[in-house]
């Protein structure tokens, strides 16, 4: 009798441990348990949510995040049933998305990035003794936007300017490469940029500010040839020692391959534009999960020290990206010292504008 009560208190003992254990991965599957979203990004947000860090972060606060890539503007060709967000590179493609489903604004804008030029060091160094940058960083300066245009128009050659003959590299037409202006942001920034400019200082607004200013918009981009889509495939062609002289590319980009002492960092040199264009990472939440992601991403204090690792400069603290870039001050302008932002042009004319360039 004994015996049999005493393996009856073993299966129970036994029982019970079983039971607690079950409930005890039933409680951590529950605190671990994250909801997924899908999202369409930019291709130069593809590192940042691909970091063990950003995913751990969102997911301690209950989300995984599945991103597919696509060009900013190439998104509103998409059919976006079933993700919970897109998230553009700039503020003008997210409008037009927001109203094309119906989306509450204001829309998260998380971080943002100005666009920047890189070449190599001697490169930059050509351009300034023509007049067209001024070296005032050990490696970086600024990049003079009416007397690049100047160039432009008059189909400057690299030839044509002293002291290229000893850089066999530098040959043919001076100009940047850019990516597509109508399926990518940086392509289209860059325009808005240009236009400006060649508008006496004066954003593109109607009809005859776009025929003033096609010519020279087109004449911009027919120079480069064949576009890319992806401003992360054009600065990894740069950095990989095949890409063009001068090459349109983000700053997050730039910031992001210091952290890292990525190649050519020795030899890089970083021109900002006079005039320029911000690149507004836009969030357009489809879902409520897809806007709580977007508002995370604006707030956390995690998620926008992950966004700064990431070269990106979150709204509304300065501080956060001089803090974190302190070391690389040779290549970046971290207050952006002598840089005038360009307003950028609403969607239907930039719209207008880069078919017309690329036509």
């Amino acid at each position: 009798m004994r015996r049999i009560s005493g393996i009856v208190l073993a299966v129970l003992l036994i029982g019970g441990v079983v039971a607690a254990v079950v409930a005890g991965r039933q409680a951590e599957d529950k605190a671990t348990a994250t909801k997924t979203v899908r999202a369409v990004i930019g291709s130069e947000k593809e590192a940042f949510f691909a970091d063990p860090d950003v995913v751990k972060a969102l997911a301690a606060k209950g989300y995984t995040v599945r991103t597919e890539t696509s060009g900013s503007w190439a998104m509103e060709e998409l059919d976006l049933g079933g993700h919970d967000l897109a998230f553009p590179s700039s503020q003008a493609p997210a409008d037009e998305l927001a109203d094309k489903y119906g989306v509450r604004k204001p829309l998260p804008r998380p971080f943002y990035s100005p666009i920047v030029v890189v070449t190599h060091r001697d490169t930059a160094r050509v351009l300034a003794a023509n007049g067209l940058a001024t070296l005032d960083r050990s490696r970086g300066g600024t990049l003079k936007m009416d007397a690049y245009l100047d160039a432009a128009r008059a189909d400057r050659t690299w030839q044509q300017l002293k002291g290229t003959e000893k850089h066999g590299a530098l040959t043919g037409t001076v100009y940047i490469a850019t990516t597509d202006p109508e399926t990518s942001n940086s392509g289209a920034l860059y325009l808005a940029a240009a236009s400006y400019v060649a508008n006496g200082n004066r954003v593109v607004a109607s009809d005859a500010d776009v025929d003033r200013t096609a010519s020279l918009m087109r004449k911009l981009t027919r120079v480069q040839g064949a576009q890319k889509s992806s401003t992360e495939a054009l600065f990894s062609d740069f950095t990989s020692g095949v890409g063009d002289p001068l090459v349109l590319v983000y700053e997050s980009q730039v910031a992001s391959l210091l952290r890292e002492g990525g190649r050519l960092v020795g030899d890089l040199a970083v021109l900002y534009p006079d005039t320029t264009a911000t690149s507004d990472h836009t969030v357009v939440p489809l879902t409520e999960e897809g806007r709580a992601v977007g508002e995370l991403l604006t707030d956390d204090p995690r998620l926008r020290e992950l966004a700064v690792r990431h070269g990106f400069r979150p709204q509304g603290a300065g501080a956060e990206f001089t803090k974190a870039t302190e070391a690389h001050t040779a290549h970046l302008n971290q207050q952006l010292t002598g840089v005038r932002q360009a307003p950028v042009p609403t969607s239907e004319v930039l719209r207008e504008m880069a078919r017309r360039a690329r036509g």
